[in-house]
């Protein structure tokens, strides 16, 4: 599959217009992938010829997303609008050795190609009009495209790393534009010299680029340049088998950075969509770089299933350390709350986060059920939560409070709870209501970790503070 002598190198080409999609981040985590497991270099190439269209912000989201991912590239990052005059000179090679043409057909004469190829019920394509015509012909002022002198005859073949054996007809190929009427190279041309400049031997990209890729080879072919290796890898489908749009999810990567997926569980995602190793679910980027190959590819589209993606994520949040969880989710909450975190919020934090990741699925989840260990007083207290914070529950509280003081209780998980069945036994309450009497005093909510753990995470003063009376809406 690789060349024994040649060094494996990769690249990745998004166009700057707009967001990273998951399929393209894919794509890139791929050519990622190959190169590492065979030691090689995988390099990054902005198809940013598209002037109108292509814009710093879209590249910048771009260029996030993949660092977002881990995915981070060898090298310098090339632009391919920079690299136009070298795609000129290449046309020009080709024109001054008969396997490219002037072509002076005007957008009517082009118009009326197809309109007629429409009538007759022909493939739209170029009649190859000036294909054999000297430029002494042409009409005066209109500036020539440059075309290639693609093969008309016989079959073109690619023996493809994942779709196996395609061929095509070569006369289903027209003459293909080279250079525009202005002079710009068109992505045909730029893709090829650009990869033949950088050493690609191998491209890994979607299967809607099969087509292009037959037309590439002819260029290649008149240059007598070397080709890389393909693998067109099957688009990534939604889970109805339909094409992925937004109605199955968000279509960029920063959409699941923002809904609190993991950069972990993204990836691992990504790479199982469309590639699998035996029965593997959880594979660390380690395992990944080892085990990655492209006979492992499937040939079929990959469904995308935000349900799967939820359920590994929270495998990555439950596996994540404390440090990690709130180093996470610090700028959720501040941004969130307004409320920059002290150092003995993040400490508070930590200490509380092993309680809250087993519930969560997402990092705004975790954010949001750690908020209470934060938030400033006096609580906001949801519904269900002043239903347990009446008169009589309240008094019952205020002893509970005394009780402690009185008896010198060890301010711990266990030593609480000890405390507490005590108590509850003693006064003849039952233990389910003043375990939610106490949640909703500290955490003003019904829901949370053992409310033990969280009056030792939150400490005897910080507790003792969210019991007081003038806290606690009467």
């Amino acid at each position: 599959m690789t060349d024994s002598i040649q060094k494996v190198r990769t690249r990745f080409a998004p166009s700057p217009t707009g967001d990273l999609h998951p399929g393209s981040a894919r794509t890139a985590l791929f050519n990622w992938l190959f190169a590492r497991h065979h030691g090689g270099e995988y390099l990054l190439r902005i198809e940013d010829t598209d002037r109108k269209r292509s814009t710093p912000e879209a590249l910048d989201t771009i260029l996030n997303g993949l660092s977002w991912l881990g995915i981070e590239h060898d090298g310098s990052i090339i632009s391919q609008f920079k690299q136009a005059d070298r795609h000129r000179e290449i046309a020009q090679k080709l024109l001054d050795e008969g396997k490219a043409y002037y072509c002076y057909s005007s957008p009517e004469d082009l118009q009326k190609m197809r309109d007629l190829a429409k009538i007759k019920g022909h493939p739209i394509s170029y009649d190859n009009h000036w294909r054999n015509r000297d430029s002494s012909e042409a009409p005066h002022g209109q500036k020539p495209t440059v075309r290639l002198k693609s093969q008309q005859k016989g079959i073109t073949t690619l023996v493809d790393l994942v779709q196996g054996h395609v061929e095509i007809k070569n006369a289903q190929l027209d003459d293909m534009i080279l250079l525009r009427s202005d002079g710009t190279p068109t992505y045909m041309l730029a893709v090829v010299v650009d990869d033949h400049d950088m050493n690609i031997t191998h491209v890994i990209r979607g299967d809607d680029h099969l087509t292009n890729t037959f037309r590439q080879l002819q260029i290649y072919k008149a240059l007598g340049w070397k080709t890389p290796q393909f693998a067109h890898i099957p688009l990534i489908h939604g889970p109805d088998g339909t094409k992925f749009s937004k109605r199955h999810g968000s279509t960029s990567v920063g959409g699941y950075a923002n809904m609190g997926i993991m950069p972990k569980a993204m990836t691992n995602y990504l790479l199982r969509l469309g590639w699998s190793h035996g029965d593997d679910e959880i594979i660390s980027t380690n395992q990944a770089i080892e085990w990655f190959n492209i006979n492992s590819i499937g040939k079929s589209p990959a469904r995308f299933d935000i349900v799967k993606l939820l359920s590994l994520n929270s495998h990555y949040i439950r596996e994540a350390s404390s440090i990690e969880l709130v180093q996470a989710i610090k700028p959720i909450l501040e941004k969130k709350h307004k409320k920059s975190l002290s150092e003995k919020d993040i400490d508070t934090l930590i200490k509380g986060m092993t309680g809250l990741k087993d519930r969560a699925k997402t990092l705004l989840d975790l954010a949001e059920n750690a908020w209470f260990y934060v938030a400033p007083l006096p609580l906001w207290y949801d519904e269900k939560a002043q239903k347990f914070l009446q008169k009589e529950s309240i008094e019952s509280l205020k002893i509970f409070i005394l009780y402690l003081s009185e008896n010198n209780i060890l301010w711990s998980h266990d030593s609480l709870l000890a405390a507490a069945r005590i108590f509850v036994e003693k006064n003849n309450i039952k233990m389910r209501y003043f375990s939610q009497t106490l949640r909703a005093a500290l955490t003003g909510s019904t829901v949370s970790p053992s409310i033990f753990e969280v009056m030792e995470v939150l400490g005897k003063e910080l507790s003792l503070q969210r019991f007081n009376l003038e806290n606690i809406p009467a």
